[in-house]
């Protein structure tokens, strides 16, 4: 069995763990796990604490953005709130693909091998897995420098080119520092993160609510095709979240194999969906008050002069909090890329290229609204990409080998026609393919042309991505030990 150790050995099965680099983490200390499995005698924790993993995330800034910008796109309040939560309804996909962490004891990028092959993962992981995460990374990251700048002067420093670097490279330190000791740290961190976000947003809570006109409406309302459009196109916006999170596994593969898998989607659903619907519901309730196309900025005239700093300071808190669970799966990601290298390596990689498109972003162009218009366009690749690896989930009933998994070799029951899954990499480009022909953001498909706007592009990669998946194997389509769904 070829090893996906990052240094791998030939005498990786047999010699001692410390050797091997397998061995238990120390308390405290920085975890030694990368994409290799987790064995049952290091399984440990509770899915409850899941949750406070995904809260912290969440409670953040662009939460507070995505809801405001569903005001300015031209819904009254009530719409706005009601995309608001179909949107974070997809969290419970979120929750269903963290369900294979504990029965597989490996992260998404591994699991992931079953619905491409050893290879045709590789592929799926380097733009579905790190490229994405990468790009995220780096609008995170422009987000919170960009409060951080304020809190800087309001001290009386100057905010030059010198200042904005030292801060960005600062904040990506403290990100990259949790995702470098793993696992045990962000679920050690994220539950008094996440009390401190739940006070500071609580008050900023109050102050908002005290403002908001309940009643608000735009002053030429949509109707028709151009309502349509714009609900879908904010469902897709919000959706775009949990969405990107194909990676939940990666959090929940240290917890025991008998966890009940119903827990473990419960607590991951309910930690990204509550916050978000309540901070995206926030930004909205804003907009009716502030303008929220520079919400830092709009905010400050409602808030008392104490809890400014407060409220900056939690939103660079949050943001640190995402990326650290964005930049910990992009190292795993580039690891599952094929890449023999550390995951403490390869988390340093992501957070090298990550800082470094930041400070282009800020310092010298206005990349930063490229990405954003690109990372409109990442559902067209995540939904049909999240619809096969649920569908996978459900029709092996969630019974993954994870020593299996780890086989990278022609001999790996995963290794299909020529390390490809076709069938998964079939199902993959035709949800992107319809998805594609619906999109309707800084490229318009065919399909949304023909519509007047209307942009099905997550419905249409979700259905037809699932339903090629689902489809019966045809006689000898099956390859290696295992069947493709056990």
């Amino acid at each position: 069995m070829a090893s996906t150790l990052p240094d791998p050995s030939p005498d990786a099965r047999t010699m001692p763990a410390e050797e091997t680099g397998t061995a238990p983490r120390a308390a405290g200390g920085v975890e030694s796990h990368g994409i290799d499995h987790i064995p049952d005698s290091e399984r440990r924790g509770r899915p409850r604490e899941l949750f406070a993993v995904w809260a912290a995330a969440n409670v953040n800034y662009l939460s507070l953005v995505v809801g405001g910008a569903l005001v300015l796109m031209g819904l009254s309040l009530w719409q706005a709130l009601a995309v608001i939560v179909v949107g974070n309804l997809f969290w419970l996909l979120t929750g269903l693909l963290a369900v294979p962490g504990p029965a597989a004891g490996a992260p998404s990028g591994v699991i992931t091998r079953t619905l491409y092959g050893v290879r045709g993962n590789r592929v799926s992981n380097a733009v579905t897995g790190w490229l994405i995460s990468v790009c995220y990374f780096a609008l995170n990251l422009a987000a919170a420098a960009t409060a951080a700048f304020s809190l800087v002067g309001d001290t009386g420093l100057p905010v030059n080119t010198a200042v904005k670097t030292l801060v960005v490279v600062l904040i990506a330190a403290l990100t990259l520092a949790i995702s470098v000791y793993g696992h045990a740290a962000i679920v050690r961190l994220y539950l008094p993160i996440t009390l401190a976000l739940t006070a500071v947003f609580a008050v900023l809570a109050v102050v908002v609510l005290r403002h908001t006109d309940f009643g608000y409406a735009p002053e030429h309302p949509l109707t028709g095709n151009a309502l349509w459009a714009t609900v879908l196109s904010g469902v897709a916006l919000i959706a775009s979240g949990p969405l990107s999170y194909t990676t939940s596994a990666d959090f929940s593969r240290y917890l025991p194999r008998a966890t009940p898998a119903r827990a473990v989607a419960g607590w991951t659903a309910s930690g990204g969906f509550l916050p978000s619907v309540v901070v995206c519901g926030l930004g909205a309730c804003a907009a009716t008050a502030v303008d929220m196309n520079d919400p830092e900025s709009s905010l400050q005239p409602l808030l008392p002069a104490w809890f400014r700093p407060l409220f900056l300071l939690a939103l660079v808190l949050g943001t640190i909090a995402l990326n650290a669970l964005t930049a910990y799966s992009a190292g795993l990601a580039l690891q599952a890329v094929g890449l023999r290298i550390r995951r403490q390596v390869s988390v340093l990689i992501d957070g090298t290229v990550s800082v470094s498109l930041t400070l282009y972003a800020l310092l010298v162009s206005n990349f930063l609204d490229t990405v954003g218009d690109v990372l409109q366009l990442t559902v067209v690749l995540l939904g049909p990409s999240t619809a096969v690896y649920a569908v996978d989930i459900l029709l092996r009933r969630n019974r993954y080998d994870g020593p299996a998994l780890t086989d990278e070799s022609p001999d790996s029951p995963f290794w299909f026609t020529g390390g490809v899954n076709r069938r998964g990499a079939l199902a993959l480009c035709l949800g992107v393919a319809a998805s594609a022909l619906c999109v309707d953001t800084v490229y318009t498909g065919p399909l949304a042309t023909a519509l007047g706007g209307v942009d099905l592009a997550l419905p249409a990669g979700l259905v037809v991505s699932a339903a090629a998946y689902a489809l019966p194997a045809r006689p000898g389509a099956r390859s290696g030990r295992r069947p493709e769904h056990p």
